[in-house]
């Protein structure tokens, strides 16, 4: 085999060989070495050591192992020597960033696992040296590449950075921006965000270097600048369709002038209310056995205890709200009365729906405000609304009606 003879063919078979060997020794370590390391850390008690796995720190570490093997190649090596050096340099370079980004990564996760952290957050300065960390990288990258030092390279940057940020001023500002949105995740294409300063409200179409494009309702089209998002203050409506539910904060006014204790008669038409039937027996003997021990006298409704017609509806609206199909059960369910205003008493339904899609969504709210509306005479109560013309005209014919029989 004549070809055999050329440097540079046995060069390259050396090599191919020694990568093909330096990957199966990463596999294993990565799939064997590391996979019984995180079944023990699974077993201890600390949590650091899953973190550990879960950054994916010994994983990026282990890349180093190819490097060292192909390393050992260098004395056999003529005509690839200085491109394999300029390569194992690079690839190097690239392991230890990341792998020194995560963990800094690991070190804000274990850190906020204790309770100082609520009070002395440390991720900002983290990823401060998160950036100098990337942009050191960067210089001794260039450096290798072109086979200069980092000292030549930074001062002739030093002496153009006036000129380059007066330029490129607000294009370093949407790069910054953008890297700080990327590493926090605040934004993705598909996200619903508002903005109201810019007059966005609507998806995400368009991530870019210096602009994000929102798709409004309306169908027009807001652009935003990239380093905006970051100084200025927008809503993401992506977690709450991550979350599952979508909040129903609405009141409906009560006449105040309606509210009353249950008599026998309203308390035997409520007991056929089946989601009351446990709350009215409940309710009665609670009452009853404090009235007893307090030597209560039953002659007036004023002494002691007496369930109202406001309390019972309060209690029939969270029991119809948890035997509801459209409400999220795992997420806070109230009913709670607010402070009486001069337009009657608020009487707000704070829940969830399981259903995020806004169509659904307010399909389920206004099937329970068409239900809630419906049941408020069955409690003797009456909803408070402004008059309408059909209300003076009432008015007036049952005065002028009242005036002809006198």
């Amino acid at each position: 085999m004549n070809f055999l003879e050329n440097q540079l063919v046995r060069e390259i078979l050396l090599l191919v060989f020694v990568g093909a060997l330096s990957t199966i020794v990463y596999q294993v370590v990565r799939r064997h070495v590391l996979g019984l390391l995180h079944k023990f850390f699974l077993r201890t008690k600390f949590k650091w050591d899953q973190i550990l796995i879960e950054e994916g720190v010994l994983p990026s570490a282990a890349l180093l192992i190819p490097a060292f093997i192909v390393s050992q190649t260098l004395p056999f090596l003529e005509l690839t020597h200085e491109f394999i050096v300029l390569m194992l340099r690079m690839w190097s370079l690239v392991v230890v960033t990341i792998t020194l980004d995560r963990v800094l990564n690991l070190i804000v996760t274990v850190y906020n696992t204790f309770p100082v952290a609520q009070r002395v957050p440390i991720k900002g300065y983290v990823q401060v040296i998160q950036i100098a960390l990337f942009i050191l990288a960067a210089v001794l990258g260039f450096s290798i590449l072109v086979g200069q030092s980092p000292w030549a390279i930074l001062g002739g940057l030093g002496a153009l950075s006036a000129v380059l940020i007066l330029v490129f001023q607000n294009t370093i500002l949407s790069f910054v921006a953008g890297i700080q949105l990327t590493m926090h995740d605040q934004i993705r294409v598909g996200d619903w965000i508002e903005m109201p300063a810019y007059g966005a409200d609507g998806f995400v179409e368009e991530v870019a270097l210096h602009t994000i494009k929102v798709r409004n309702w309306d169908k027009s089209m807001s652009t935003i600048p990239t380093y905006k998002l970051v100084g200025d203050s927008f809503k993401n409506w992506r977690f709450m369709f991550e979350s599952g539910g979508r909040r129903i904060k609405r009141s409906i006014l009560i006449d105040q002038t309606s509210v009353k204790f249950c008599d026998d008669a309203l308390l035997n038409r409520l007991s056929k209310i089946q989601l009351l039937h446990g709350y009215l027996a409940e309710r009665s003997r609670e009452i009853a056995e404090y009235n007893r021990l307090h030597n209560i006298d039953s002659s007036s409704l004023v002494n002691g205890r007496h369930m109202t017609n406001l309390g019972t509806f309060r209690a029939y609206l969270m029991a119809y709200l948890r035997n509801h199909p459209g409400v999220h059960q795992g997420m806070i369910t109230m009913v709670r009365q607010l402070q009486p205003t001069p337009d009657g008493i608020p009487m707000e339904i704070y829940a969830f729906t399981n259903d995020v899609a806004w169509v659904n969504y307010e399909g389920i709210q206004a099937d329970i405000f068409d239900h809630v509306l419906a049941v408020v005479p069955e409690f003797e109560l009456r909803i408070f609304q402004n008059p309408s013309g059909h209300d003076l005209a009432r008015a007036v014919g049952a005065l002028t009606q009242m005036e002809r029989m006198t």
